[in-house]
């Protein structure tokens, strides 16, 4: 039998939230699926994404990598957002690009999401955040930076939560009120 003291350390130590019921039958859920395998509600509509648990981990099918990833919050927004995009807005799953590489300054980075037009040009850099962590400043000037090298018309950031689009001429940025359709 384990003590609620063992029960509060492992939560620390393991950075998951799950109930005492679900420590004593030696199941763990990650914070942002909850007892019953369901997800937490995005600001986003719901996406049919195929979810399985290997090795005691949660994963979920890429579609646009065609493989399949560990299940992080991040990657639960970046999947939602995928979907939205290419099943609610139109824009061709063809043209997207998950974790795209980039170099700036001399190190390397990679860009959230990519959007690409029919001639293989970059037009659409994302952003995604976890749906616990606030978009900020810190935000902008992340994707801001990756724009110095892609030089795109449309930058998204996105926690699941709050959605952000900018547009942008020259050097200035217009915030829109919604992501646009393709």
């Amino acid at each position: 039998m384990h003590d609620k003291g063992t029960i509060k350390q492992a939560k620390k130590q393991k950075n998951f939230d799950f109930s005492e019921r679900e420590y004593l039958e030696g199941h763990q859920f990650p914070p942002y699926i909850n007892h019953r395998h369901t997800m937490i509600k995005l600001n986003l509509p719901e996406a049919q994404l195929k979810l399985k648990r290997e090795d005691n981990r949660m994963y979920v099918w890429d579609y646009i990598r065609l493989r399949w990833v560990i299940l992080t919050p991040e990657e639960w927004v970046r999947q939602h957002f995928s979907h939205w995009m290419t099943e609610g807005l139109g824009y061709p799953k063809e043209r997207m690009g998950h974790e795209i590489s980039l170099e700036q300054n001399g190190m390397q980075r990679r860009a959230d999401a990519v959007f690409y037009d029919q001639n293989g040009n970059p037009q659409i850099i994302l952003e995604f955040k976890a749906p616990h962590i606030s978009i900020s400043q810190k935000t902008f000037d992340q994707i801001s930076r990756y724009n110095m090298v892609m030089q795109v018309p449309l930058l998204i950031v996105s926690n699941g939560i709050q959605h952000f689009c900018m547009r942008i001429h020259d050097t200035q940025a217009e915030y829109l009120p919604e992501i646009p359709k393709y």
